[in-house]
């Protein structure tokens, strides 16, 4: 167990005090409530690929030629504007027109909230039920999905090879198989994916030694969460984990939905959902894998509600303070390209 915290915080300052010969900015790591853990890589077998495979998936991942009307792209979903996801309840997939983000509106709606694709790389199990393990497989979920793209792969593969600028970029992307094919897709989408890591927050510097980057709010805040728990799903330094929880939030109206259970086939799973990332979850609202609850301090207490521990407004208040100014950083999300080889509409974004 951590020490308290005011204990902590007077060693954070008394570090601070005793260190006049030192930078103000790197003192040796700061006190934390938990066991600093460095931020993960991942395998070199998987992220040693050439830059032109990551383009191509950055191409592809914008362009709308991957959906049945034309008009819907995989980033109409998963917006750099919204931390990669839309900021609506239930996603919106084909037949919304070129409108990317919560400005989508159409009738083909998903059981789901949006995940976004930051730190994606890093789990091993994806989407809210854990139905996947590779990203390589999920990218093609999207294409199969009456809802999402309902485009048939090969459908997809046959357009792509009518394009000569995409039969030049992918024989870039794979010199060793230069051939269209939808696992080459596949590759590409994954290969961007794992380019959207999110590890320049100010917490990241924080526990590196940049004790400016916090103030007393943050470093309140951070206490405050690791007071109530949050910690023990929402593990740093990713901010999640491969817990599955019922956390009594119920399907979206009209859907079923067993979660979990849909997988396993085990009825204890019924409505266990996977823990989601708190890392810029200040972009990705609303939350919850119904998309039920509005805003970040709504979630917070809706959280501690169910945590069964007694807590106050000032711990909401806090702890969502923490969540939202110091897990946020959107830097290595794609750029947004002006124009696709399919010469389609790239999807726009209205933003506020």
């Amino acid at each position: 167990m951590f020490r308290p915290r005011a204990a902590l915080l007077a060693l954070l300052l008394a570090s601070c005090s005793d260190a006049s010969d030192a930078s103000p900015t790197a003192i040796d790591r700061p006190a934390v409530p938990w066991a600093t853990t460095e931020f993960p890589k991942l395998p070199e077998d998987v992220t040693d690929v050439p830059e032109e495979r990551v383009e191509l998936g950055r191409l592809l991942f914008f362009d709308p030629i991957v959906s049945v009307d034309r008009e819907t792209a995989c980033a109409s979903c998963h917006s750099e504007f919204w931390g990669l996801s839309d900021q609506l309840p239930i996603a919106v997939g084909h037949g919304a027109g070129s409108l990317g983000g919560p400005f989508r509106e159409g009738t083909n709606f998903g059981r789901r909230n949006t995940p976004t694709l930051f730190n994606i790389g890093f789990r091993e199990t994806l989407l809210w039920d854990g139905g996947e393990s590779s990203l390589e497989a999920q990218a093609v979920l999207p294409l199969l999905a009456k809802e999402e793209l309902d485009l048939d792969p090969d459908v997809l593969v046959d357009r792509l090879a009518q394009i000569p600028k995409y039969v030049q970029l992918f024989a870039a992307a794979f010199p060793a198989d230069p051939t269209i094919t939808i696992d080459n897709f596949a590759a590409a989408i994954a290969a961007l994916e794992r380019t959207f890591v999110s590890n320049r927050a100010l917490y990241d510097a924080y526990v590196r030694g940049h004790v400016g980057a916090f103030d007393e709010e943050l470093v309140d805040g951070m206490f405050r969460f690791a007071e109530m728990g949050c910690d023990e799903c929402h593990s740093p330094p990713l901010f999640e984990s491969e817990i599955f929880a019922d956390r009594n939030v119920p399907p979206a109206a009209g859907v079923v939905d067993d979660g979990l259970a849909e997988i396993t086939g085990l009825p204890s799973d019924r409505s266990k959902f996977r823990t989601p990332p708190l890392r810029n979850a200040h972009a990705t609202e609303p939350f919850f894998h119904n998309g039920s609850v509005a805003d970040l301090e709504s979630a917070v207490e809706h959280e501690l509600e169910q945590s069964g521990r007694p807590f106050t407004d000032d711990d909401v208040h806090l702890i969502e303070r923490f969540l939202h100014r110091a897990l946020r950083d959107t830097t290595r999300a794609a750029a947004r390209p002006r124009a696709v080889p399919s010469g389609l509409q790239v999807p726009e974004d209205r933003l506020p």
